[in-house]
This record gives structure tokens, sequence and C-alpha cells, in this order.
């Protein structure tokens, strides 16, 4: 079901919106000069985690690749990081409506969850773990 491309596009939806919030939050983290810095140099961070340190084949070589419990622990901090940062900056109901998004998306993708859980590499554009 990982492959599937609604929820791909799900998937890819959820991540721009991670570090939108995540840059949004890093604004209003300060009224001082650190907001100019915050603000676009958490999302940065949050991406370079998120593209840099992968399972192997997902969707393609990583460049440092990590056991999938931690892919995977990286993955729900990042999207927690996100919720959480919504609900302290006030907006309790999206923070609500993007942490259940969130877990039903990972429901969906159990196949890639549960290799992730397995420690097993994944080959999401083949649709198996190998």
């Amino acid at each position: 079901m990982n492959t599937n491309p609604i929820n791909l596009a799900l998937r890819f939806l959820l991540e721009i919106a991670m570090l939108g919030i995540v840059g949004y939050w890093g604004w209003h983290l300060s009224g001082t000069w650190i907001r100019y810095i915050a603000a676009p140099g958490l999302p940065l961070v949050a991406a370079m985690l998120w593209g840099v340190f992968r399972i192997q084949n997902d969707p393609k070589p990583a460049p440092v690749e990590v056991p999938g419990i931690v892919r995977l622990l990286l993955e729900l901090f990042l999207f927690g990081f996100a919720g959480w940062a919504l609900y302290d900056l006030g907006y309790v109901s999206w923070a609500l409506a993007m942490t259940t998004i969130v877990a039903l998306h990972y429901l969906i993708s159990y196949d890639r969850t549960w290799a992730m859980l397995q420690n097993k590499p994944y080959n999401g554009f083949a649709g198996k773990s190998e």
C-alpha cells in the first residue's frame, strides 16, 4: 500500500507541511534576530536529517544508511515535533489533525513501517521487502 500514488502524495504533503510548520514555529520562537536564523535554519536541519539518514532502498540508495527503527524514530520525531509546534503555537485542532493524519499514514503504509520495524531493507517501488 506504501507505493499507492495517493499515499505517496499524502506523504509528500505531510513532509512539506512538517517543514513549513517547523519554520513557522522557528519564526515565532523569539522576537529577536534569532527568528531570522531559526525560521529557515530549523526546516533546513529537518530536511537534511530526512534526506541523509535513510534505510536501504527507500526509494534510492541512502547517503547514510541507518537501521529501520532509527529511521522510523527519526520520522516520528520530526512529525511529532511538527504536531507539538502547532500545539505550542496555539493551533490545537491543527495539531490534532496533523498527528491523526500522520498516524493514519503510517497505518496505511504498514508494509514499509513493518519492514522498518524488522530492520529489513525495503524496496518501496517494487512493493516488497527483500
